[in-house]
């Protein structure tokens, strides 16, 4: 074991590389990986692509046609290939909806478990700095409403390399969902240190409000509870890391502790995952609860505009105020 200084992406091109290492059934394939990757997250530590290392026929390039590539993923799944799926942005994976949804997520009930798609297809979602309303959706929700679905949001260098390892190690089909905008954050990574799946992070401890997040957002919500700490209102910060399974016991703990609770995330508010975590937390504790997401609008291009999609820390130091100070909630729209 040792404790590098790492990018987002780095961290999880070395999962990948030490994933590859130990286990020649494990490959890569997708569009622009011969060239490292659209965010350098198949270049290994000293910044070559990951072809260099395992060749061609471990690290494939394809045609630009998400359907063909997932479906050719669950049929390597099926082979005994454990694939990752290299999807560019989740928007795109909409093009590959079905391959995803009724194939890898049904196969291993359809067919009394005689066979598992082992396949991580990597979807990195969220906003990515005037990209528009096609390259910057948060869709998360959407791959927790399927059963048979794993779906994991990393917002750390660290979880990017433990979850990953996790979601190969796991057997069934993963939902991988890295944040465009974190590619380059840097943090300490523990090489061989496991990340559970199912398990929440302690992102930052307090007692007078839950704030309940993943991915980018919990940066977000850190740093509105560290404004808030100075006015002596004592925020925790839970970060989900899996979105299914997700950590209910732990949401429950601190929310049954604080009594009060926030659910902030970048996806669109309406019918977000946001709203499964606060029907949890209200059917199972006295806690008032609120959520926090964006608005019901495409993400526009101009700067003014993808703003309003934007939930920053002033948004959520705002709604925690409001929710400490029991004010009236707004309708999202």
């Amino acid at each position: 074991m040792s404790t590098l200084n790492l990018s987002y992406a780095q961290a999880a091109a070395l999962a990948l590389t030490e994933a590859m290492e130990a286990d020649p059934s494990v490959v890569a394939l997708g569009e622009d990986l011969g060239r490292g990757g659209v965010f350098g997250q198949y270049r290994d530590l000293e910044n070559q692509p990951l072809v260099q290392r395992f060749g061609e026929q471990r690290i494939v390039d394809t045609p630009i046609s998400e359907a063909a590539i997932v479906g050719a993923s669950v049929g390597m799944a099926l082979a005994g290939l454990k694939p990752v799926v290299e999807l560019r942005v989740v928007d795109f994976a909409l093009c590959a909806i079905d391959e995803i949804v009724n194939q890898a997520a049904k196969n291993r009930f359809m067919f009394g478990g005689q066979g598992r798609v082992g396949m991580v297809a990597r979807l990195p979602i969220g906003l990515w700095s005037a990209s528009a309303a096609q390259h910057s959706q948060s869709l998360e929700a959407w791959f927790a409403h399927i059963p048979g679905l794993t779906v994991v949001t990393p917002a750390t260098p660290a979880d990017n390399y433990g979850l990953l390892h996790a979601a190969l190690a796991s057997g069934d089909p993963v939902i991988y969902m890295e944040h465009k905008e974190l590619w380059g954050s840097k943090g300490t990574v523990h090489t061989g240190e496991p990340v559970p799946l199912g398990k929440a992070r302690v992102a930052r401890a307090g007692s007078d409000v839950t704030v309940v997040s993943w991915s980018r957002q919990v940066h977000a919500c850190t740093e509105a509870a560290e404004q808030l700490a100075a006015e002596g209102i004592s925020v925790e910060v839970l970060d989900l890391r899996t979105i299914w399974p997700w950590d209910r016991e732990a949401v429950l703990a601190s929310a049954a502790r604080t009594g009060h609770v926030l659910v902030a995330h970048e996806a669109v508010q309406v019918a977000g995952f946001g709203a499964e975590v606060a029907a949890t937390v209200a059917e199972h504790t006295g806690a008032r609860v609120r959520r926090l997401g964006a608005p019901r609008i495409p993400v526009g291009y101009a700067q003014i505009l993808e703003n309003e999609s934007r939930i920053d820390a002033g948004k959520v130091r705002a709604a925690i105020v409001a929710l400490l100070n029991h004010s009236p909630l707004e309708i999202a729209s």
